[in-house]
């Protein structure tokens, strides 16, 4: 297996979460928050030399008939620039209610809203990437998940 980043993409900042090296688990990294697109692209530029990562996974956020919108666009092309600029396979996955569900987790969690507010972009794309990492698992050998 390799290493994998699963990316939550907003308009204000990106959630960063990390596979282990099995495939097995998903850990939040970081939040990037954004200055520019420049400076996002940058440090995911340096994220994945950093940690030697081996493919992306970005949520797409469809709508609910499946259907691309504005949002999706936006990071479809924030995506692409980003594979202007590193060598590893983009792949995107539905992250259809991954902020609902992480807001969940963290208010559970007894978060205080300051906090989850500073978290739950890495529980989002901890989410988005446990997604593809279990969808992986379930497919070996029926051919290859990546879904673009």
């Amino acid at each position: 297996m390799s290493i994998i980043l699963g990316l939550d993409i907003g308009d204000a900042r990106t959630g960063v979460a990390i596979s282990d090296e099995l495939g097995i688990a998903a850990h939040p990294l970081c939040t990037i928050h954004r200055k520019s697109k420049k400076a996002v692209l940058a440090k995911l530029q340096e994220l994945v030399a950093a940690h030697k990562v081996e493919r992306i996974v970005v949520g797409l956020p469809l709508q609910l008939d499946g259907a691309e919108g504005a949002q999706t666009r936006k990071v479809k092309r924030l995506a692409e620039k980003l594979q202007q600029q590193v060598d590893v396979p983009i792949v995107y996955w539905d992250e259809s209610y991954t902020t609902v569900e992480a807001a969940e987790i963290l208010r559970g969690a007894n978060k205080r809203r300051k906090k989850r507010k500073q978290l739950i972009d890495q529980v989002a794309a901890v989410l988005i990437l446990e997604g593809y990492l279990e969808e992986l698992r379930n497919s070996r050998g029926n051919g290859q998940v990546d879904r673009n």
